[in-house]
């Protein structure tokens, strides 16, 4: 029962692409690799997700036998040895699997399990991984799609299967497909429930439940009854639906009580284990259970919140495009591909290999695969999956260029067997273009590819969702969370080294196999996949779902589960006519809109004593469970009449909800079982020993607080699955009144008056905290005055609202709302960090000279205290700027390329920039889909800023000056202006005077930028331009000066001095890329030193051309 490779290719010769079939040669009875084969099946029947294919099934040939290499070892070493009998296993063993990924498939019914006897009918597949690491593909059987509609007046129990009927009768004239099931409505039945939204009143009614015989025939059924039928007997009828648009796969999983990659038990003797002839995956196990015999172990019962060995693919692909363009799969081929295969937990690789066309020379520690031609490798590196058998796959931007790059490839190429990645057998991997839109996560377009039972965790996308970088490069996020970086190789040059030696290609598949391993070290580093996990369990959606949506979701696979304990059933929602489905995660953007969080006016200015901060803890939350805010406790206007008023409330907003005592509300009990699961996780966190035990629970406890703050947005979401203004409104101006509440009773409490040292002032106010000056100047003071004063409000609040203090800011900046800095103080013995929000931003059309100039001041004036070195900091930030002495790579700017230029309505400047480039050299000008820098040059007056913005390595190559009036204007002004405005009277002053003065450089009327490039021979001593006939050196004044020695000398110095530092920058490339022998050929412009070898490089050039000019002229009488 081993994850065995199925072929492998020769090291260092070519793989044959053609395998032999043949029967498996193994004993009767024991569990292993299933090896079906893609090619045995036919290409249309490929296309169809149907699961009862017969799957024929192959071995490799014997020479592919003898080829198999060491990985084959490595692989094996991680699973049991023994082989354990089919009989004996599904009789005697339980079967328990951590099922890390769902979906669903249409297949004939099989005998023995609930549901439709005939035709098609649903199948959920659980993909997982046993404690011993054993793939497992499980079909659950009998479980079947359904929906609620309110019971219609006068509708007798005895009439459900003549409506069920009826329903049939509906859909077939409508002429919906049905597929291969049998019929479209396969039951009617009548269950007492109660709806979702409004108070109740406690009493449950009739509703129907509608069950059809596939999930595709829900939504016409839907439209069908919303729309309204004619019913005989009973008239014309529109239907409210309920839980109409609950995904099928999250509705198996919630009504067998199971989350996102929890523990699966199928007990023994209830399930039936596949052999070879019946597999249609190909999962080491696969087996066949009624949906009924499913035991789910939640993530808190003891014993169960363990993470099985995942097992993860890395990888990393390289292309060779014509002529230095950026490659097309339609065109240019894939010359490596580099694989790094490891098990979650584990420190080092099973696998570290690289496929190559071409021999390569070898790398320590990795196996090379060599390949005369195209075809064989990509075949081979299917096979490598197939053999592998990930649980996850990972790399960088592999689902927008990897995948769909290798998948396009193979079909120019014709390798039909490739797109086969998934662990369905029969299933083609296919592609098709998505959008996904989120409040929380912006808007990104982005390939869908299905390969079952594999998540795809792309981790640039994991990245982009969780961190705001500057840049998202992997080097720029490698040198940020890493604190290393890669040799960046620009496409245009990847064909010369793949065209070179063996030692290019070495050097090429090294660069490929690093962008391989960096991902699998981000994951470690930033524990991605176990923080996912944990995300999955508590909210209960797969982990694919956490990566490809955004937060509704999260909610109401929440909401749903706690519903159906208290027998709730969800109403559908219908927005301007369209339905609003899972599928499509509408965030709150448009329609109506309500009050948001409150901010006080702040009291500007810069702060030399303590300011006491003072937080409401989970505040949002803490609201909702207080007030017992909830669809369920919300009352209708018209009845409020027929309660009391002790049993209701009127919220700030002017809405009404039922009292605690009266009903407790399902958020507000969702609530509370997220924060106390969320106490008990940091306990069991403070107390783990384990590492990998503490990474799950403080992945855990972070899961459990962003899924109990997401619940106020989902009611506000007006676009969404369930939208609320009313709770979220009244939310919002609870909200509002604690924190005018807190302002109140500080600035009463602590007074001269009341005997303290001075008044309380409360200087600013944002959504859940106040920050307070109490008047002393004693950190500890001020540390304890906040502890009081968070214990004395938080008496006058409803449980379980709590005001904490945290921290002292000393000294603070205040600039405007929601932009501040301070030192950031929780003990007293020293501060914890500078802390600034909302100062400037980290987007790249900041440079980073103007995020380093800000972080400088800020420094200056809150760690050192000191307002006028921070003035002179700046004031001579700004003569470098001015006097042409910054370095070029403080000031580049990037912006995105995200679609042609002629897709732009307005000029932009770095799209301008990109087709100055193409038309300069095309081979090498941006595509869509890159990051473009650019620097801002001198330009003629009146001239766009589009029109002034320039390639920094053109401008160094041409020594294009910068505009540096530019950089002061748009650039550093309205930062320094925001930061010195609370502190000097006259923040003009930083840009006037002595060091505004400016290096005189000549800007051209008209013809632009290029001009710059038109070159004059001027004299090495006075600078005076030279006659045509004088000479290529110094003018005759200059000659008869005697001065030429001195020049000649100054001249050699200076080339001496550029080529120390060129050497000294030229060691510290080599080192960064791994090779003290080779050339530099890196082109990562998001590393300073680039910019700064670039520069050095065109400084010694001129030092050459310089010399060279004497050497043209031979002066000797010196």
């Amino acid at each position: 029962m081993k994850r065995k490779p199925t072929s492998q290719p020769t090291k260092q010769s070519s793989s044959s692409s053609e395998d032999k079939n043949k029967k498996s040669k193994q004993k009767d009875n024991e569990l292993v690799i299933s090896k079906g084969d893609p090619s045995d099946f036919d290409e249309d029947e490929a296309n169809e997700d149907i699961e009862d294919v017969d799957e024929q099934q192959f071995e490799p040939s014997e020479e592919d036998e003898q080829d198999i290499m060491e990985e084959e070892d490595v692989l094996n070493s991680t699973q049991l040895s023994q082989n354990i009998s089919l009989e004996d296993m599904k009789k005697t063993c339980s079967l328990a699997f951590q099922q890390m990924d769902a979906d669903y498939t249409l297949g004939e019914q099989k005998p023995g399990y609930p549901g439709p006897t005939n035709g098609n009918v649903p199948i959920v597949r659980l993909y997982g991984v046993t404690e011993e690491g054993y793939s497992v593909t499980c079909h659950v059987r009998g479980y079947t799609p359904y929906f609620y509609i309110d019971q219609p007046d006068n509708f007798n129990p005895d009439q459900t299967q003549n409506f069920a009927k009826f329903l049939n009768t509906i859909m077939g004239e409508r002429n919906i497909q049905k597929g291969k099931a049998d019929k479209y409505i396969v039951n009617v039945s009548i269950e007492r429930k109660k709806s979702l939204m409004h108070y109740s009143f406690g009493s449950s009614r009739n509703f129907l439940r509608i069950e059809t015989s596939i999930p595709p025939i829900v939504p016409h059924v839907r439209e069908a009854l919303e729309k309204g039928i004619h019913i005989p007997g009973l008239g014309f009828k529109k239907f409210q639906t309920y839980e109409s648009n609950v995904l099928f796969v999250l509705r198996c999983m919630i009504d067998s009580n199971m989350v996102g990659a929890n523990w699966v038990e199928l007990p023994a003797g209830s399930y039936k284990l596949r052999n070879d002839n019946e597999k249609v995956s190909h999962s080491q196990i696969e087996v066949d259970v009624s949906y009924e015999d499913l035991l789910s172990h939640l993530p808190t019962e003891p014993g169960w919140h363990k993470i099985a060995p995942v097992r993860i693919l890395s990888f990393d692909i390289e292309c060779k495009g014509k002529d230095g363009h950026f490659p097309q799969a339609e065109s240019d081929p894939v010359i490596v591909i580099a694989n790094y295969v490891t098990v979650q937990g584990r420190s080092e690789p099973l696998i570290k290999n690289v496929m190559c066309l071409g021999d390569v020379a070898p790398i320590v520690g990795v196996e090379i695969h060599s390949y005369k031609n195209e075809k064989d490798m990509l075949e081979a590196w299917r096979n490598f999956m197939i053999c592998v058998d990930p649980d996850i796959i990972t790399g960088y931007n592999i689902i927008n260029f990897d995948l769909p790059y290798l998948i396009n490839r193979a079909k120019a190429l014709k390798v039909g067997t490739f797109p086969f990645l998934g662990r369905i057998a029969n299933k083609r991997s296919q592609m098709k273009n998505s959008t996904f839109s989120s409040r929380a996560y912006g808007t990104r377009e982005s390939k869908d590819i299905n390969i079952e039972g594999r998540i795809q965790l792309d981790v640039l996308q994991a990245i982009q969702r969780d961190h705001k970088l500057s840049s998202y490069s992997l080097n720029s996020v490698s040198a940020h969370f890493l604190g290393d970086q890669k040799e960046e190789v620009h496409h245009s040059i990847i064909s010369t080294l793949h065209e070179g030696s063996d030692e290019d290609r070495r050097r090429l598949a090294s660069y490929c196999l690093k962008d391989a391993v960096l991902p699998i070290r981000l994951l470690d580093k930033l524990m991605i996949i176990i923080n996912y996990i944990e995300m999955a369990r508590v909210t209960g959606i797969p982990v694919s779902f956490i990566l490809k949506r955004g937060q509704q979701i999260k909610v109401i696979s929440q909401l749903l589960r706690k519903a159906k304990e208290k027998g709730y059933i969800m109403p559908t929602i219908t927005k301007s006519g369209k339905k609003e489905v899972l599928d499509e995660e509408g965030e709150a953007t448009e329609g109506e809109t309500y009050e948001g969080g409150f901010v006080l006016t702040p009291k500007t200015g810069y702060y030399d004593i303590p300011i006491t901060t003072l937080d409401f803890a989970s505040l949002y939350p803490s609201i909702m469970i207080a007030h017992n805010l909830c669809y369920t406790t919300l009352l209708k206007k018209e009845d409020i009449a027929k309660l009391s008023e002790d049993q209701y409330i009127k919220t700030p907003s002017g809405d009404y909800f039922i009292k605690r005592d009266v009903q407790q509300g399902l958020l507000p009990l969702v609530l509370e079982e997220l924060l106390a699961a969320r106490k008990q996780a940091r306990k069991d966190l403070e107390n783990a020993t384990d590492p990998t035990e503490k990474a799950v629970m403080n992945g855990r406890q972070l899961a459990l607080k962003v899924s109990a703050n997401s619940v106020y947005g989902f009611t506000g979401a007006t676009v969404g699955m369930l939208p609320c203004l009313e709770i979220s409104a009244s939310v919002t101006a609870f909200g509002r009144e604690m924190i005018q509440h807190t302002k109140t009773m500080v600035e009463e409490m602590y007074t001269v008056k009341n005997g303290y040292e001075a008044n309380a002032t409360v200087i600013y106010g944002d959504t859940d905290s106040v920050m307070v000056k109490f008047g002393t100047r004693d950190i500890k003071k001020a540390m304890e005055l906040g502890l009081h004063a968070s214990q004395e409000i938080s008496k006058t609040f409803v449980k379980p609202i709590k005001l904490e203090f945290e921290k002292v800011y000393y000294p603070y900046l205040l600039l405007a709302k929601k932009r501040y800095a301070g030192l950031l103080w929780t003990k007293t013995e020293k501060y914890d960090k500078m802390d600034a929000k909302g100062i400037v931003t980290v987007r790249r059309d900041n440079c980073a000279l103007v995020r380093n100039l800000v972080n400088t001041c800020l420094h200056l004036i809150l760690v050192k205290k000191s307002i006028e070195a921070a003035v002179n900091y700046a004031k001579s930030v700004i003569s470098d700027l001015l006097m042409n002495r910054m370095d070029i790579s403080m000031l580049v700017i990037t912006k995105a390329l995200v679609k042609k230029s002629d897709k732009y309505k307005a000029k932009q400047t770095h799209v301008e920039l990109a087709e100055r480039m193409a038309k300069r050299d095309p081979s090498t000008a941006p595509r869509v889909g890159d990051r473009i820098p650019y620097v801002i040059v001198k330009a003629h007056k009146g001239a766009k800023a589009y029109e002034k913005s320039e390639d920094p390595i053109w401008v160094l190559e041409n020594s294009i000056p910068i505009d540096a009036q530019y950089y002061l204007e748009h650039q550093i002004k309205k930062p320094l202006e925001q930061i010195f405005s609370p502190i000097i009277d006259n923040t003009q002053s930083l840009f006037v005077g002595e060091h505004t003065r400016a290096i005189s450089i000549p800007t051209p009327s008209k013809g632009g930028i290029m001009k710059f490039t038109q070159k004059q021979l001027r004299c090495l001593g006075c600078r005076n331009v030279l006659a045509k006939n004088g000479g290529s050196t110094i003018c005759n004044d200059c000659k008869q000066k005697g001065i030429a020695p001195k020049i000649y000398e100054s001249a050699i110095n200076k080339r001496n001095h550029y080529e120390d530092i060129y050497s000294r920058v030229w060691t510290y490339c080599q080192r960064c890329q791994g090779s003290l022998h080779a050339d530099v050929l890196c082109t990562n412009r998001d590393c300073p030193v680039f910019y700064m070898r670039k520069k050095v490089q065109k400084e010694l050039a001129d030092c050459q051309d310089v010399l060279n000019r004497f050497d043209e002229e031979v002066i000797y009488d010196f």
